[in-house]
């Protein structure tokens, strides 16, 4: 079990993509940090930091839930150190978490826009420092980042521009540090779904049930985070991957099984 003692801190891991690769990788046995803001459970979203935890622990592995706001450096040094002082340091760091609002510049306002480079670039880039010591010492270590690949065609900037700036400073970060930690031995990449994927943002704020229904589970993208996490000596560092690709280096190209709708049409992200 290529993750067996090594431990794995995630973003926004109480519901969604997050808690997928949470799942999935501590099936493989990893220890997992679920560090997120959600203690009580929302109806429209559902899942929280100590019910993913929970249903780690139900298959037997081992979880740590952790309440923290990535907007707040106090928290994420406090999370980060309670993850070291429970599981003895961190290999894997993923940066999930993010906001979103796919408005026009008239439509975004300053809150909304401080909120997305606010959660996106700076707690993003934070997490990642206050990891980086744990990560120089760790077992294969590997940051991993869920942003796009960069392309500054202007049909990717025009309809969100705030929205899309984040997200690519994500991915110029996850390249920047592969760069950077590779003395380091630490591999940095970027992960994104090809298509749209079945979560509370697709349901409640991009296309509801319609939209649900065309795109895939996140399981996909937990395979995707799998592969590429397995990997050792760099094998895989300094890329912005979509999830197709990685599964097609493992040979894996029959994805109807992750459609929510096996057979059906499949709408394609909105960066691709």
């Amino acid at each position: 079990m290529p993750f067996q003692n090594r431990t794995v801190l995630i973003t926004g891991a109480s519901r969604g993509i997050g808690k997928a690769i949470a799942m999935r990788l501590a099936k493989e046995g990893a220890n997992v940090v679920i560090a997120a803001k959600s203690v009580q459970e929302d109806a429209r979203l559902g899942g929280t930091i100590f019910s993913v935890a929970d249903e780690i622990e139900k298959t037997g592995g081992k979880a740590l839930p952790v309440q923290v706001d990535i907007r707040k450096e106090e928290q994420i040094e406090s999370a980060v150190q309670q993850a070291v002082d429970e599981f003895g340091g961190i290999d894997i760091v993923i940066n999930n978490a993010s906001a979103i609002q796919l408005g026009t510049t008239e439509q975004t306002d300053a809150k909304r826009f401080d909120l997305m480079h606010d959660i996106n670039v700076r707690g993003t880039y934070l997490v990642t420092r206050y990891c980086i010591p744990h990560l120089k010492k760790g077992n294969q270590p590997h940051i991993l980042t869920l942003s796009p690949p960069i392309s500054m065609q202007q049909k990717w900037l025009s309809n969100h521009i705030a929205y899309t700036m984040s997200k690519f400073n994500m991915s110029m970060m996850a390249l920047g540090w592969a760069g950077e930690l590779k003395q380091y031995n630490i591999a940095s990449n970027a992960l994104w779904p090809r298509t749209t994927i079945d979560t509370a943002a697709v349901r409640n704020l991009l296309g509801g049930e319609a939209l649900a229904k065309m795109s895939r589970t996140v399981d996909i993208v937990a395979d995707a985070a799998y592969y590429i996490l397995s990997k050792t000596n760099l094998h895989y560092t300094g890329n912005t991957f979509t999830d197709e690709e990685v599964l097609a280096a493992e040979g894996i190209t029959d994805l109807d099984k992750y459609a929510v709708v096996p057979g059906g049409k499949l709408y394609t992200d909105l960066f691709l």
